[in-house]
């Protein structure tokens, strides 16, 4: 595998990490679109052959949620993404971090925008104010607040994650589906231990009357009821 096609696979499962995690965040929202590796179309002569970029990742919000082949501002009202990614790499990061930081700031108007190196973990994260991007301020664990997503963005097993205000890492839909088999798992053990202690009962209860059986049979061989007892 060359080292082209290992950056390519990392920037592929970082964008579908990113996207599919929003989505199931947002799973009751109809107010914005996500997508990874798609073009935008922003010609101020309405010309699809003459701007447009393709971002590693962006959302816009304020949207109706629903498959588009490409982004075409001028037949979204005007609108550019609210917040912009890109996976750096060593074929792209000048012009990620240049003219691409150029054009998101000047033209787009994108309030905010992150860059992440899936390989050596650089991330940087800006906010537009006053038409300019300012760097964001890392909390303590080294994440950026987004005020777009309402969420942290951080670096988490050496993956760009979404983390609440709270400080909790919001899962991906395997990790969700994994934490439903673990708790399907543990009800089972339980289930199964509930039922090897109500067997347990029926067997003391057995046991228990077996041994009233026997002594009064033993007072019967004395010539005492039981009963009378």
């Amino acid at each position: 595998m060359t080292n082209h096609q290992w950056i390519s696979e990392l920037h592929l499962r970082q964008i579908i990490l990113l996207l599919q995690s929003l989505e199931l965040w947002w799973r009751n929202r109809n107010d914005f679109y996500a997508a990874g590796n798609l073009t935008i179309y922003y010609s101020q002569r309405q010309r699809r052959s003459e701007e447009f970029r393709g971002p590693d990742f962006f959302v816009v919000l304020g949207c109706e949620r629903k498959v588009r082949k490409s982004w075409v501002v001028w037949e979204e009202d005007g609108k550019y993404p609210n917040i912009i990614v890109e996976f750096l790499s060593d074929s792209t990061a000048a012009t990620d971090k240049g003219l691409k930081k150029q054009i998101f700031q000047d033209i787009f108007r994108t309030p905010e925008y992150f860059w992440f190196d899936p390989n050596n973990l650089e991330f940087a994260g800006f906010i537009l104010i006053g038409g300019t991007y300012e760097p964001i301020e890392p909390n303590p664990q080294g994440w950026l607040w987004s005020q777009q997503l309402n969420l942290y963005l951080g670096v988490y097993e050496h993956k760009l994650r979404y983390f609440t205000a709270e400080g909790n890492l919001i899962p991906t839909p395997e990790e969700v589906a994994q934490q439903e088999r673990q708790r399907a798992e543990q009800e089972k053990q339980r289930a199964e231990q509930e039922k090897q202690r109500a067997e347990q009962e029926k067997q003391r209860a057995e046991q228990e009357r077996q041994r009233a059986e026997r002594l009064a049979a033993k007072l019967r061989e004395l010539n005492i009821d039981p009963e009378n007892l």
